[in-house]
């Protein structure tokens, strides 16, 4: 995983809470997507067992809402096809179940893009963000 950078790019005008939930749902879906990536179970100096994280840093970007949408665009292009893109929207945000979500987004002509995460080449993910500021 040396030559493969993830990273979360969220808006940065959305309300604290649901930058924390995009960013959460993003990271399990990316888990999903991205097998092997979580270490082993480890124990602490007392005998406990924690669960194991991810093996890399994973750092939370900022961007305006329409920098996101221009982002997802490019991760829809041929050079981009082997990386790992995975996207948070208005429209999911506002489901209530799964099967509403499918017939929403079936219907949905614009988006807008709360987060997006993307995991590949670190050449081709600085390229995407690497000009995106830390969320502080």
């Amino acid at each position: 995983m040396n030559d493969k950078k993830c990273v979360i790019v969220v808006d940065e005008s959305l309300p604290l809470g649901i930058i924390a939930n995009t960013a959460a749902i993003l990271g399990i879906t990316l888990g999903v997507k991205l097998p092997g990536t979580v270490g082993a179970d480890v124990r602490d100096g007392c005998g406990n067992i924690h669960s194991g994280i991810i093996e890399f840093p994973v750092p939370i970007l900022k961007a305006s809402s329409e920098t996101l949408g221009k982002l997802r665009l490019s991760l829809y292009g041929k050079e981009y096809a082997d990386v790992t893109a995975v996207d948070f929207t208005d429209v999911a945000q506002s489901c209530k179940t799964y099967d509403e979500f499918i017939d929403k987004i079936g219907l949905a002509e614009e988006l807008r893009y709360f987060g997006i995460a993307v995991c590949g080449a670190k050449k081709k993910v600085n390229r995407l963000t690497g000009n995106l500021p830390l969320l502080r």
